[in-house]
């Protein structure tokens, strides 16, 4: 085909046919476009007729360093020519012996153990299900509940939605979800007048703590975001918090996992998030950025002590009972590997400060946005509120879809940029340029001058 606008247009129309995307009320695709991207270039995509989109979300914080990274590709055809898969029960191969070894180098003191799955909602399935079986294996079958914050969410199976807090989908698969403990967030926007971000999170450990002290006979763990409470928001708190947290889950006996799958490998600044409040968890869910954004992937890091409670004769029944068929995936592990080995090569950590810096100089002057009530960072990671009042913060009526036409505005101007909501928000894969990062942000402003808009 010779007409490149066809091209696009032909991918649509085969796409509509026959495919349901996720997240997505596909009757909008009536009037917003669907896009074929038919090859990626380090922080960019192309679609079928040559336009170019800077990928300002990482491709739903995924891609870490560039679509199509040349390291990361040429490892996986390399794997590819040895050992595509194999049968992870009772057989092993050198990635995952490998990933396992450096995963338990780098991540938070204690962690030793590493469960294998194969994306971040079956990585919280594992943590939950791990945690209440070892209370089980412990003689503590009473304990059968979580508690999770506020605006959380962990992912979308059954599981794990039911230790999310995200109005819409607990309204709808109720009769099919867990009741979790919901403590109120840390999250500094909904702090009081005056009040830092440390002090909104010690005021919420207060909270929590009464919720410990009135349940921690019935709750196996609590389980939070680290940092950043990403898709209910971006919603961000003080370090301090999980510092507070982990002292309380060692006095009131219960686990603490971490779901570090959007924030972990640099994306807050320290390698994981849990490293800037000197804390290990019991219990370390990973993905996304774990194979670079190539390849799905996910772990469950825990430790020792928890280890031991399952490992007995067999006749004791006392095994972890959670398989999946491509568990430990030899490609996914080598593409795993080779994103580890450019953040050793590479002074990945560094550059991210001082990219971090730049976006949040060229976000400052929207504070003063009289539709913008905040915005917020934490190192690759920015967020800019929008609201139809900034005295009272009155949000934007939530079906005027104010989001949308950021998107769209995006779009026509060469930036996939997706808000949450009327949350405009920058994930960027750590590959991009300050002039890459002047770009995104000048077409959100543009965006978002014409979201807001009568």
């Amino acid at each position: 085909m010779t007409d490149l606008t066809e091209a696009n247009a032909a991918l649509a129309r085969r796409d509509l046919q026959h495919i349901w995307h996720p997240c997505t009320q596909m009757h909008d695709h009536e009037r917003v476009p669907m896009v074929p991207i038919v090859r990626g270039e380090g922080p960019w995509l192309i679609d079928a007729d040559g336009r170019r989109y800077l990928d300002g979300i990482s491709s739903w914080w995924t891609n870490l360093f560039g679509h199509a990274n040349p390291r990361i590709a040429s490892a996986l055809a390399d794997q590819a020519k040895t050992l595509e898969h194999v049968i992870f029960a009772g057989f092993t191969h050198p990635p995952a012996i490998a990933l396992a070894e450096q995963l338990v180098q780098i991540t938070p003191a204690g962690l030793d153990k590493v469960f294998f799955a194969d994306n971040g909602s079956a990585a919280v399935e594992v943590a939950l299900k791990m945690s209440f079986h070892y209370w089980l294996n412990q003689g503590h079958g009473e304990k059968t509940r979580f508690i999770a914050l506020t605006g959380s969410y962990h992912g979308e199976t059954l599981g794990a939605l039911s230790v999310s807090d995200v109005a819409l989908y607990r309204k709808t698969y109720a009769p099919l979800l867990l009741t979790p403990i919901l403590a109120p967030s840390p999250d500094a926007y909904e702090g009081e007048p005056g009040e830092s971000a440390e002090q909104t999170a010690i005021r919420r450990l207060e909270a929590m703590r009464l919720l410990l002290e009135r349940h921690a006979h019935e709750t196996c763990a609590v389980i939070v975001e680290p940092l950043v409470q990403c898709a209910g928001g971006m919603r961000m708190y003080h370090p301090s918090y999980l510092a507070g947290l982990r002292k309380l889950c060692d006095r009131y006996n219960v686990h603490f996992i971490a779901d570090e799958i959007a924030v972990g490998f640099g994306r807050t600044g320290t390698m994981f998030a849990c490293e800037q409040a000197q804390v290990s968890p019991d219990f370390m869910c990973l993905s996304k950025g774990l194979t670079g954004g190539t390849l799905p992937l996910s772990v469950v890091l825990t430790t020792q002590h928890v280890y031991d409670a399952f490992y007995a004769q067999y006749s004791a029944g006392k095994a972890f009972l959670h398989s999946h068929s491509y568990t430990g995936n030899p490609l996914a592990c080598r593409a795993a590997l080779e994103t580890l080995a450019i953040f050793r090569d590479e002074p990945v950590l560094e550059r991210n400060r001082t990219l971090s810096a730049h976006l949040a100089a060229r976000l400052a002057p929207l504070r003063d946005h009289a539709h913008v009530a905040d915005v917020r960072q934490s190192g690759m990671i920015a967020a800019v509120e929008l609201v139809a009042d900034k005295a009272s913060r009155r949000p934007f009526p939530a079906d005027e879809r104010r989001g949308l036409r950021v998107f769209l505005h995006g779009l026509q101007h060469g930036a996939l940029l997706r808000p949450l909501g009327n949350i405009v928000y920058f994930m960027p894969p750590y590959v991009v340029s300050e002039s890459d990062i002047d770009r995104l942000v000048d077409v959100a402003l543009e965006g978002i001058a014409c979201a807001v808009k009568p």
